[in-house]
Parts: structure tokens; sequence; C-alpha cells
């Protein structure tokens, strides 16, 4: 029996796209983890990447060469679109090929996902385990009984690690040559670089996120042991020869204790090369010890959610932070030397102009390495979603619009024309940043702090 998955991924930059940022240059983890469960079962799986492809009509003769027996489709709330033609397109090639579809969205919103008839089975929450069962089902004849498939959460351990050939080699036989598993996207991440992902879930309770993640992945974290991360990681290194590598993980330093065993482990094993991951300002403050640890073995920046530099929108997010916070993680940060990604908001509802103010002034202290700013987007399965919903406030007409970007309305009430001005406003460093960003790169450029100054006076007398 011949399982194809497919990876639906182009409502941000379209068919034909690998290589052309973040999105279009990165393995999905879920189709991977699947693939290699179900391969470690003795299934034949292979991968049909829409960012490979030139058109739907290539897609439609890609599956029709295959002629699958199975397909699954994993669908993010982005994604529902791109997925439901794929389905449509499966079905009316051969209706009897099995259709299964997974992932956020369908455990999130399972009832506008079951809607469509054409779907033969929908796994929820995990889908690991629960896809492999079913294969076997349909491989013996059986029927499962149910179009429903709660999926079973895995021992995380257990797992196999993730296939990363389903999407190389699906890339190589479509031309796309790479010299990285993935591609990179800063200069402190050199390739060859790579994503992993250490646990599933997260403990806080952002009002922008939750309660989604716990009903697809559980109130608590579950996460990978530190010797089997660094197993995984020195399997890739034999295999990519990785030079960088980034965590996934939504928050991987929220226990100190396996932070510090990774480390150890990471150490002992010969390992040097820079990593990036996601943190907390209240967690970088609380634990600075923490931070000058995992710079001391290869962290060279955290993602950071400040997400406002006002303390009511703060509450209203139910963040847990502050704006004093905020700054004084970005300070630890600089004394450590790890780079600042900044991930940000404007437009959330209830927010005055006056508060997005408060968050461009604050990205202006703060002076990070990386702007991420975006415009509020409300998203299926968290409170503040519920509360667009109940207040009639999201703009939202189409699933593409669910994308993490800054240039769609996506909120009444928010003036978005006043938006852009503060978002290129939150990102223009002020003279006195300006200069130190530039002594700092001459510092890098010419190894003598007395020489990077002479070179910046030079630059200023020449109003440079």
């Amino acid at each position: 029996m011949k399982t194809t998955l497919i990876y639906a991924g182009i409502a941000g930059y379209g068919f034909d796209c690998l290589g052309q940022g973040m999105e279009a240059g990165w393995v999905s983890h879920g189709l991977a983890y699947i693939s290699a469960y179900a391969k470690s079962k003795g299934f034949d799986v292979d991968l049909i990447d829409l960012r490979a492809l030139k058109s739907w009509e290539h897609f439609r003769a890609e599956l029709a060469r295959r002629r699958p027996d199975v397909v699954g489709l994993t669908m993010m709330s982005v994604d529902f679109n791109p997925v439901m033609r794929a389905v449509d397109i499966v079905k009316e090639l051969d209706p009897r090929i099995v259709t299964v579809v997974g992932g956020p969205h369908p455990t999130l919103a399972l009832g506008e996902v079951a809607a469509n008839q054409k779907i033969d089975y929908i796994v929820t929450h995990e889908g690991e385990i629960t896809f492999s069962r079913l294969l076997q089902a349909l491989q013996g004849g059986s029927d499962p009984g149910e179009r429903v498939l709660h999926g079973e959460m895995p021992d995380l351990d257990a797992l196999p690690f993730a296939d990363r050939s389903l999407f190389l080699d699906e890339w190589r036989r479509f031309g796309y040559r790479l010299d990285s598993p993935e591609v990179p996207f800063i200069e402190e991440l050199p390739p060859p670089f790579l994503t992993i992902i250490a646990g599933r879930g997260c403990i806080y309770n952002c009002s922008f996120c939750k309660p989604a993640e716990s009903i697809i992945f559980g109130k608590k974290v579950r996460r990978r042991s530190p010797q089997n991360v660094v197993a995984e990681l020195q399997e890739l290194r034999a295999r990519y020869h990785f030079r960088s590598f980034m965590f996934h993980d939504d928050c991987l330093t929220e226990d100190r204790r396996w932070v510090a065993e990774f480390c150890a482990r990471y150490r002992e094993a010969g390992f040097k090369e820079p990593f990036f991951c996601q943190s907390r300002a209240d967690i970088i403050v609380r634990h600075p010890d923490m931070v000058a640890l995992m710079a001391g073995v290869g962290l060279k920046g955290y993602f950071i959610g400040f997400e406002s530099g006002n303390d009511r929108v703060l509450r209203f997010l139910r963040k847990g932070t502050t704006r004093k916070v905020n700054l004084e993680a970005a300070r630890i940060c600089k004394k450590y030397g790890v780079a600042i990604w900044a991930n940000y908001m404007l437009g959330i509802p209830t927010e005055t102009k006056e508060e997005v103010l408060d968050t461009v002034s604050m990205m202006q202290q703060i002076d990070p390495d990386y702007y991420s700013p975006a415009f509020y987007t409300p998203h299926p399965g968290s409170d503040l979603y519920d509360y667009c919903i109940e207040h009639d406030l999201s703009l939202i007409t189409s699933h593409d619009s669910y994308r993490r970007n800054p240039t769609e309305t996506k909120i009444k009430g928010q003036d978005y024309e006043f938006l852009r001005w503060a978002l290129e406003e939150s990102e223009r460093r002020t003279l006195p940043n300006r200069v130190r960003r530039q002594v700092r790169h001459l510092v890098r450029r010419y190894a003598s702090p007395r020489r990077a100054v002479n070179k910046v006076r030079r630059l200023l007398r020449m109003g440079r």
C-alpha cells in the first residue's frame, strides 16, 4: 500500500517558492514525524511538497504519476484553502484514494473540516500512532469504524527521529539544490543549518494562543530527554555536517534543569555549533545564570515575545510580563552577547494609539538585533479569537489571512495607516543605537576597539 503525504504550505509564498524565506525553506516536523513512525511500521511513504511545484496542474500530474492508495495532509488554519483544493483534486483524479487530514486546524475547528465529505478520515491532536494504525487497518481491509480519530499522545523519546529525508529527497527531485538541510536565515546561524524540536506544549496562558496549544498537546509540556535530543544532533551531524541549528519549541527554557542537563550533554558530545531558541522575558530576568550557561555552550540568540510595551495591554494578553521586565530581559541578553529576535504585535483589540506608541518606544529602547512585528491576527482556538468573534471585531474573510503578517487589516476599530507608520517607527534605530551597532561591527572587523572608534569618528565627520 502506497501512502503519499502532502505539504500544502503555500498560503504565504505560493507555488515554486522553495528557499524564499523561513516558511518556504524549512521542513514540516509534523509530517516528518508521521513519516518516520509509519516507515518504522513498514509502510511505503513519500511526499508531495506544493512549494516545489509550479501549479495545481503540476500537482495533478504528479499525483497521477504516483497513484497513491492513501494521501495524508496536515492543516494549520492558514493552510485550509490549499488543503481543501488538494483534496478536491485527489478525488477528481481517483475517488478510491483514501484522504486523511490532520493537524492543528482539524483539532481546533473540527466541524469546519468535517463538513467536506471528500475527506475520508480526520485525525485530531497528535497523529503518529493513530495515522499508522489507520494505515494498518486499511491495509488489512478493515474499517476503523469512525471517521474522526482522536490522536494518541506518543512517548516522545520512543519516537524515531524526524524523517528529514522525506523533504530533502523531494526537493532534490525537483532540482532544488541545497548546501544546507534547511534554509538559514540570519548571519549568526550559518549553513548547513537545520531545525529541531525538543518537546510539545506550553505551560503559559497567553490569550492570543491558549487554550489551543493545551487542546492539541495537553496542559503539560512533554519534552524529549536531553540525551535523546543530543543523540539526534549527533546523527544529524554525521549525516549533514550542520554548522548551526534552531529549536522550534514554544519555550525551551521553562525547565531550568532540562536546560542545564542539555548544556552539559551538548558540551560533552563535542558540540560547539551555534543555535537559537525561544524564551520569555520573565524567565530571562529570573534566571540570568541560565542565559550565561546557554551562551557558554553555543546559544547565539533568543526569540522573545515582547508583544507590547504597555502594561495594560500585556495584562489583557495574559502575557505575565511587564514593560520593565521586557527591557531588563533585553539588557541581560546584551550583557551575555545573546542576539534578540523581537516578536511583537500592533493592532491588538482594545489597544489605543497611545499604547501602540508605548510599544514603539520600547522597541527603540530594546534595539533588537532582529525585528519581527505582526498585526495581531485572531487564530481559532484562542481566547482572544473568541473575544474578537463575540465583539464582532474580526476582519478575517479568508483562511489565507491567518498568516502572521503586518500587511493586512485584521481587526475592526484599528487605524491601519497609523499602525503602518508605527511599525516603521518601531524599526527605526535611534542615532545612539546606530553608532553602538556600527562600533560593534567595526570591532569585529578590525579586532581593535580603538581602531573601530576612530573609524566611527571619521564616518561621523563625513556625515555617514
